[in-house]
């Protein structure tokens, strides 16, 4: 289905946006610095200034085809902060003559922000966090060695202006790709519940329908049975008895194998259940998935999404604030059920002190879960945290036969 492919896309044209803009602006920084280079590099050892310049860049004209391509942008990236890192440490050695750099900045410094700007679109949030203080300190440590005492204080505060300017990119791109995040999951949820609708709307239909022709079959039977007054037109009635009978066997729904038209995988309820979570203002840590999967019905898991909210409300509301340490986890069971685990170790509360007036737990959580076949169970005492559990299984094959 298309829509369900565009579901994912907007984090996709975010990355891809980032990767251009930063490829972009990389390109103008290095069309600046060539004068520079181009001045500085009779001070330099050729071989430093062939092999450096050479592999900054083809790193630079790598990204910009990657950048257009959408293809192995990240890989780029990250071979030009590695570049450039390793042209900041060879740079002393790279001088022919050091009295040429007293008070003098390295070309260098035109590329600071085009790495530390790669190291914001291509690494993890924590390793371009250190990326973003290393390469600038590093450039000011060159900068004070080469460019003589005099220099400290601009190497100071060019060290300073580039950690500010990646600190502020990164958190924009970083800001970026959350709200996208949020924006698919969301998106996708909502295309799930309407697939969802539609094929309870297809269902119901074709149930209509069946019972329209049972209606007419049955209605048609009656009326000849009523009729019959000779043994021929007895056994014509009974005859159609026999095929209106057929027809109430094949309208009956079967069970079938695997996932039917009205059925969601736990794991698709998990995503969900995890995007609600992270809504919250107060954090949630989220257990790992398990490798078992299955498919639960969309009534018990619309129900059984419902009362982990609500269990998710309350533990932000009245467990305490952000030191309160929060876990979630949904997972699927050997026996093709679902399990969902909503703790805390917050304040806690008497589940024998809750006024009749509060419903948030009996009904929002227990009866909801009840309805939809499942049990829920709340352990919880004062200063001791509270733990809600949801439990949903599948009904036991033959349950009622004799």
């Amino acid at each position: 289905m298309p829509a369900a492919g565009a579901s994912a896309s907007t984090r996709a044209r975010v990355e891809r946006l980032a990767a251009r803009a930063v490829a972009g602006f990389s390109w103008v920084f290095a069309l600046e610095v060539i004068p520079v280079v181009l001045a500085q590099a009779r001070h330099l050892h050729p071989l430093y200034v062939v092999v450096v310049v050479v592999v900054l860049a083809c790193s630079l004209a790598w990204l910009g085809v990657a950048a257009v391509l959408v293809r192995t942008v990240r890989s780029a990236a990250i071979v030009f902060c590695i570049a450039y890192l390793g042209a900041l440490a060879l740079w002393q050695q790279g001088i022919a003559d050091a009295a040429s750099f007293d008070g003098v900045r390295p070309w260098l410094w035109y590329l600071l922000t085009v790495s530390t700007a790669c190291a914001a679109l291509a690494m993890p949030f924590v390793w371009a966090a250190v990326y973003t203080v290393v390469a600038p300190l590093a450039y000011a440590i060159v900068l004070s060695i080469t460019a003589g005492a005099g220099a400290i204080d601009t190497a100071v505060l060019d060290g300073l202006y580039a950690v500010i300017f990646a600190s502020i990119l990164l958190a924009i791109l970083t800001m970026l790709r959350q709200a996208a995040t949020q924006v698919d999951a969301r998106q996708s949820g909502a295309l799930e519940r309407y697939e969802v609708a539609v094929r309870a709307h297809a269902l119901e239909a074709e149930r209509v329908q069946v019972d329209a022709i049972v209606h007419d079959s049955v209605l048609t039977t009656l009326l000849s049975a009523a009729h019959a007054r000779t043994p021929e037109a007895m056994a014509i009635a009974a005859s159609m008895a026999q095929d209106a009978l057929g027809h109430l066997d094949t309208s009956a729904p079967l069970p079938k194998p695997g996932r039917s038209l009205d059925a969601i995988l736990v794991s698709r309820l998990r995503d969900r259940i995890v995007s609600a979570a992270r809504s919250f203002s107060v954090p949630f840590s989220i257990v790992p998935r398990v490798a078992v999967d299955a498919s639960i019905p969309v009534s018990v898991a619309e129900a059984l999404y419902s009362a982990t909210v609500q269990a998710m409300v309350n533990s932000a509301q009245h467990a305490g604030g952000m030191l309160v340490r929060r876990s979630l986890q949904v997972e699927a069971t050997r026996e093709g059920g679902v399990l969902i685990v909503i703790a805390d170790d917050g304040r806690g509360f008497d589940l024998a002190l809750i006024p009749p007036e509060r419903l948030g737990l009996e009904v929002s959580i227990r009866e909801r879960v009840a309805l939809a076949g499942g049990e829920a169970s709340i352990e919880s005492a004062p200063g001791n945290g509270t733990e809600v559990r949801l439990l949903w299984q599948p009904p036991a094959s033959g349950t009622g036969e004799a």
